[in-house]
């Protein structure tokens, strides 16, 4: 008879876990959630309070037969879900299932996957957290209500197939007022002087910049007003005004949470969030470490808290001592306040063992793994290191009626920057050391004109900066929404650009107009307070439930008489479909664009959406198309496949070889800005 039976989410989960239990412990999976609401229908009782109807998920019987018939020969269960509402949840759920008492003690939680973190949950089980669940439940209602209320009118008035979601839906709404914004910017003029002095030597040289008119600061708008300037400095000297000396201190940043680590992720190694996350769920579950156990080597990854145990922070306050020295080391461990609502119940992301440097791992982890594991090592041990500390100089210098301004910063001790080396913020600006009269010589002057930006489209980090400070969101539901909206077409990537499609401004005007408080920032925001509030105050979860229900469906009333049916405009293309001659046109799916015929139902014909990219294929002469792999990673290859079978990694550059006069491609890696040429019979052939 097995004594334990210990019930994980995941296999890999298991495997780890399995590896620090005895003999006496069995381990299963349930593959996430078990049970859930009803696809085919709404699956909630408006008259009863808002009761949810839930049933096993569809393909996951044979997983919870398998489960059900361990348990009969288990003496206790013990539920090892993950530490947040979704984990009690899945928990709360198997204990229906089994019919277990969710006052028992029958909940054990981790925020690492340890050998010493699991025994140490096994010796301390808990009831289930029913404010967590109710938290999650509300969520769940909440997120249904809208889009089971909304969805079909969507379907109706604007095109089959469409979805609302409450947090997608505000996502869908910012990308799309950011455009607008760009649309609507008229750029203005301006110009900037700048002069490269230096006082012996040319190669001490430095910059300094225009600042002021007779203590006035200056901004230059069009060429008459700079060629006004460059007369009045004409043959004039440039004489230092004064100098101020002084000293700078910069401190680290706070260890990751979830949304930090997809900023930092996206920014210093183009991952998508998707991407960084699969890696962290990796690394979380546990790796095969060469010439030990597997283990887990960071805590859990979904987290919105910098907090950090005392245990870590005594072991990293050793390694850098030990590694760097005392002076690296400040006297007291740094401690970091998170932002308003953060879980501190939960740790930041942290290495679970802080000796493991990522260069002792490099061999078991896959590249992956490997760079959001340095990510995460470095800046956990960055943050408890000492200030950077940097000398400064300010000078003035007046040439005529103007001032110029040149500021140095020169670093005099590194401390947290010894890791953190591939910090992009780590930059100095070096000035030769002047006083005040110090005569200087002109190595040249230069007028440059701009023009104001209008702000940046979203990528994947800025969106989720945004909805972070916004309120708006979870750590766990980051990565979900931004893949529901891509692949539901109403936003697409350009590089790493997020646009909103002609479907999403459609979708989203029709939203903002008949839904307008669901797709408000500050609305959503509140909302997210008020689940905070169903698991920190024990806020009656069904109240929540109502207060949102009651003006949504006079929303959905209101939509319903007012709303006219909208014609979806198909982008249409020059292929011809075969069977009845249309022009074919673009539409999107779930795994992304693909043409269709206009004739549909009638003619019922698709095929895959190529998209050229203006360059031949160098083997045939055929249209080279841009795909993507299963995982989204993209490759170019020939539209003529699989009679033609060219494919490469490399993009193609708007260059031609200078010996054959063929494409040339961009290279890879680290070689990114050099070209090679994928012509074999070339002899400037290189497939790098």
């Amino acid at each position: 008879m097995t004594k334990y039976l210990v019930i994980v989410e995941s296999p890999a989960k298991a495997k780890t876990i399995k590896k620090f239990l005895g003999k006496g412990y069995k381990i299963e999976a349930s593959m996430g959630h078990v049970r859930d609401l009803p696809k085919s229908q709404m699956g909630i009782d408006k008259e009863k309070g808002f009761e949810p109807k839930y049933i096993t998920i569809r393909g996951k019987g044979p997983v919870v037969d398998r489960i059900r018939k361990t348990a009969k020969d288990a003496e206790k269960i013990l539920l090892a879900t993950d530490p947040d509402r979704e984990g009690e949840a899945i928990s709360w759920h198997l204990a229906n299932i089994l019919n277990i008492d969710t006052k028992s003690s029958c909940r054990i939680e981790f925020n690492e996957i340890t050998k010493d973190a699991i025994k140490k949950a096994v010796k301390n089980p808990r009831p289930i957290d029913s404010r967590l669940v109710e938290a999650q439940q509300a969520r769940r209602i909440v997120d249904r209500l809208v889009g089971y209320e909304i969805s079909p009118l969507l379907w109706k008035k604007v095109k089959k197939g469409l979805s609302a979601g409450r947090v997608q839906s505000v996502a869908v709404k910012l990308i799309c007022d950011r455009e607008k914004q760009i649309e609507k910017f008229e750029p203005q003029e301006y110009w900037r002087l700048f002069a490269e002095l230096y006082k012996e030597r040319k190669k001490d040289g430095f910059q300094a910049e225009l600042h002021s008119h007779r203590g006035q600061k200056i901004s230059v708008g069009n060429r008459e007003e700079m060629d006004e300037i460059l007369a009045g400095i004409k043959g004039k000297d440039f004489t230092v005004s004064q100098v101020k000396l002084g000293k700078k201190t910069r401190s680290p940043y706070p260890p990751y949470t979830t949304s930090n680590l997809q900023q930092d992720a996206h920014n210093k190694l183009g991952f998508t969030v998707k991407r960084t996350m699969m890696a962290a769920q990796q690394l979380y579950e546990g790796i095969d470490i060469q010439g030990e156990e597997s283990e887990g080597l960071i805590t859990y990854m979904r987290t919105d808290s910098v907090r950090v145990s005392e245990v870590a922070l005594g072991q990293v306050r050793d390694l850098i001592k030990k590694e760097w020295g005392g002076s690296f080391l400040p006297d007291k461990p740094r401690y970091y306040k998170g932002r308003k609502g953060a879980q501190e119940a939960h740790e930041a992301i942290r290495p679970t063992s802080v000796y493991r440097s990522p260069d002792s791992l490099k061999a078991s982890l896959t590249s992956d793994q490997f760079k959001i594991y340095s990510l995460i090592w470095k800046r956990f041990v960055a943050s408890q290191m000492s200030n950077a500390q940097y000398n400064t100089q300010n000078v003035s210098i007046g040439c005529g009626d103007y001032i110029f301004k040149a500021s140095g910063l020169t670093i005099v001790f590194k401390g947290f920057l010894q890791v953190m080396e591939d910090d992009q913020e780590n930059k100095q600006s070096k000035i030769p050391p002047l006083k005040e009269g110090d005569l200087l010589k002109v190595k040249r002057i230069e007028d440059k004109q701009y023009f104001t930006q209008p702000p940046a489209r979203y990528t994947e980090a800025s969106l989720i900066k945004t909805l972070e400070e916004d309120g708006i969101g979870r750590p766990s539901t980051y990565a979900p929404v931004i893949s529901t909206i891509l692949q539901r077409g109403y936003v697409e990537k350009e590089k790493k650009s997020l646009l909103p499609t002609y479907l999403g401004n459609i979708v989203n005007e029709v939203m903002t107009e008949y839904f307008g408080e669901i797709v408000d920032v500050e609305f959503t925001a509140g909302m997210e307070e008020k689940l905070d509030e169903i698991e920190d105050n024990g806020l009656e979860w069904r109240k929540v439930v109502a207060d949102f229900y009651n003006p949504l469906e006079s929303m959905v009333e209101e939509a319903e008489k007012k709303m006219e049916k909208i014609i979806i405009q198909e982008k249409e293309t020059d292929e011809i479909c075969e069977l009845c001659g249309r022009n074919m046109v673009i539409k999107h799916g779930k795994y992304g664009k693909f043409l269709a015929c206009p004739g549909f139902p009638e003619c019922r014909n698709t095929k895959p959406f190529l998209e050229k990219v203006g360059v031949q294929c160098p083997k045939c002469k055929g249209d080279i198309v841009l795909k993507r792999t299963k995982k989204g990673r993209v490759f170019y290859g020939c539209s003529r496949y699989p009679d033609c079978d060219f494919m490469t990694w490399n993009k193609p550059k708007d260059e031609k070889c200078n010996v054959c006069g063929q494409q040339l491609w961009e290279a890879k890696g680290k070689k990114k800005n050099d070209t090679v040429c994928l012509n074999d019979k070339c002899e400037n052939y290189n497939n790098d």
